[in-house]
């Protein structure tokens, strides 16, 4: 899965929940937060499908549950 199609499954999840959503770029990883909640993600061009889920899991308290992705 490409990152940035990453960030935008995200950011507008959390814009439809009426979440505040920002990311800052650190040295070699991006930090996201959706309300409450900061995680990081490196910064590759593809995600591995197994990385992804397990990136949107780390926000499900947030976001609705467990694999409110799919």
């Amino acid at each position: 899965m490409k990152r940035t199609a990453v960030m935008r499954l995200l950011r507008r999840e959390a814009h439809a929940r009426g979440l505040v959503y920002s990311q800052r770029e650190l040295a070699r990883h991006t930090a996201v937060t959706v309300g409450p909640v900061t995680r990081t993600l490196g910064r590759h061009r593809e995600v591995d499908d197994v990385t992804a889920g397990k990136f949107f899991d780390q926000f499900s308290d947030v976001l609705g549950g467990k694999e409110w992705w799919r």
